[in-house]
């Protein structure tokens, strides 16, 4: 697959999850059914007080049906999340700088970038990003959408030593489940600010 322009070498459009294979129409009707009942109950209760229950119940589908799909309530986070992430993951593969190549941005200019952008997705659906990235031991890792940033962030640091031990140091920093616990005490501005400090170190 080819590089997209002015990206980082290596980088490359095709890079993210796969997109599911064409859907009987009335799979794709469930499965409408369900994310539209699931958005509107987190909306609603909050992600925690929502049992796969009460989704199967509001959607008008079997339980069996429910857990088929989408395996359990993180499952369901990354199938809502999953137009979010694209948009985030578009922007940084063909979008204008400092996010996306196009302008021919540093790499600082794009992490920097990266990680404003990230926080902005994830300070909206945090709740939601949590379910996904904690749902089981190690599941933030095994999402298509975490190795895209990954991959993202480590050729950015393709100069360091480590550049992929360096890009998981730095997405720590911005997992749900922390950025969950220190944001009451630390709030949004400061969260924001030690990001970007990690990131000036890194591309310094």
């Amino acid at each position: 697959m080819g590089e997209s322009p002015g990206a980082p070498a290596g980088e490359s459009p095709g890079v993210g999850p796969p997109r599911p294979a064409k859907e009987r129409s009335d799979a794709a009707r469930n499965r409408v059914a369900v994310l539209e009942a699931a958005a509107a109950l987190f909306r609603e209760h909050g992600v925690e007080a929502v049992s796969m229950d009460a989704v199967a119940a509001a959607a008008g589908v079997g339980k069996g049906t429910l857990f088929r799909r989408f395996g359990d309530k993180a499952g369901l986070a990354v199938a809502l999340l999953d137009e979010q992430e694209r948009k985030v993951q578009q922007a940084i593969l063909f979008g204008p700088a400092p996010l996306g190549p196009d302008g021919d941005p540093t790499p600082r200019e794009r992490l920097r970038a990266f990680v404003d952008a990230y926080l902005d997705y994830l300070l909206a659906h945090l709740d939601l990003v949590r379910m996904s990235e904690t749902g089981a031991p190690g599941a933030r890792y095994r999402i298509g959408a975490y190795r895209l940033w990954h991959r993202h962030v480590s050729l950015l640091l393709a100069g360091r030593a480590d550049p992929d031990a360096d890009a998981h140091t730095l997405l720590a920093a911005l997992s749900a489940e922390h950025v969950r616990a220190v944001l009451p005490e630390l709030g949004e501005s400061r969260v924001r600010r030690s990001a970007r400090t990690l990131a000036d170190v890194y591309t310094a």
